[in-house]
């Protein structure tokens, strides 16, 4: 009788966690206080939010981030009351606070980032060590989001380095020059939107050719092994080194674009841990991502809900 298949080993790494706040006011208008409804709490970053939806559909994983202060404390504690299994890395500065707000009379969403705490050298390399000293590595890496200060910009190039060493797999979501450092040194898996590739670019990619073509030369100059393009309202594309898929949006209402891309990563990275084709990960990646557009503020996708939708996902070849 064959043995069932192990599900990847997964780590979600958080550089720049937060504790996020959402709430809900008339209009947005300066100079005058602003009376805001109830607020929601939540323990955000990208890596989290990653941890948040894999686990929410049943995965397993670790979440890595350093945490400081009172905000940490409270980051920390809300992870393991969702049932996250984490690691967390003590830094001297509080971990930041950020906070989006629904404006009511428009519908618009304001999305307030902090910078994040000051990382020294000896608190940021204490990440590195640390996942250098894993007995067991990861065979999936999730690195997400932002920098904090102090932390250099090849961070995410030395930790693909370090995950090449190891003979694992680098999924990647970020933006600025520690994307650029991290794919000059090349990973498995980039998830850019269409802003960010456009930016990698250097050129206006305004028609489907033109994105598909960005796409195509990251994997061809051996930047990435997979991109896995998000489109907002245009859908999605996913581009490897012998096939690329393309899939219209979902028709469904939207709440809130807080956590969709994270979303997608984490269905897709759910996909992945199951064993299931790679284009078949990428439907579960729509599918939570979508999900994550009927959840107001940072409530992110939950299980029903990608269950529900993923069956609606289609994806076409593109010659």
């Amino acid at each position: 009788m064959n043995s069932p298949v192990q599900p990847l080993r997964v780590l979600c790494l958080t550089m720049n966690p937060a504790v996020d706040l959402a709430t809900e006011t008339e209009r947005v208008v300066p100079t005058h206080k602003l009376r805001c409804g109830d607020t929601l709490h939540d323990a955000g970053g990208g890596g989290i939010n990653v941890a948040r939806v894999l686990t929410r559909l049943g995965g397993q994983c670790t979440a890595l981030c350093p945490t400081g202060g009172s905000s940490g404390q409270w980051l920390e504690r809300r992870m393991r009351d969702e049932g996250l299994s984490g690691v967390f890395l003590p830094i001297a500065d509080e971990t930041r606070v950020s906070f989006t707000v629904h404006e009511h009379s428009t519908g618009a969403e304001y999305r307030f980032v902090m910078p994040g705490p000051h990382l020294t050298d000896r608190e940021w390399q204490a990440c590195l060590d640390h996942l250098a000293r894993l007995p067991g590595f990861p065979e999936l890496l999730v690195a997400s989001g932002s920098l904090p200060p102090g932390v250099p910009t090849d961070f995410y190039a030395r930790l693909a380095r370090l995950c090449r060493a190891k003979g694992a797999r680098m999924v990647l979501d970020t933006s600025g020059p520690a994307l650029t450092a991290a794919l000059a040194e090349g990973v498995y898996l980039f998830k850019p939107n269409l802003k960010e590739l456009t930016e990698l670019a250097g050129r206006p990619l305004d028609t489907p050719a033109q994105w598909q073509a960005a796409a195509r030369q990251l994997v061809l100059d051996g930047q990435a092994e997979v991109v896995a393009l998000t489109l907002g309202h245009l859908g999605a594309l996913l581009v490897t080194r012998e096939a690329m898929w393309s899939a219209p949006p979902l028709d469904i209402p939207v709440a809130s674009a807080v956590g969709a891309g994270d979303s997608f990563v984490g269905g897709l990275v759910w996909g992945l841990q199951q064993g299931l084709p790679l284009e078949q990960a990428f439907t579960w990646g729509i599918a939570a991502g979508s999900a994550a557009l009927l959840s107001a503020g940072t409530g992110l996708s939950n299980r029903d809900d990608i269950r529900r939708l993923q069956p609606l996902v289609q994806i076409t070849p593109v010659a």
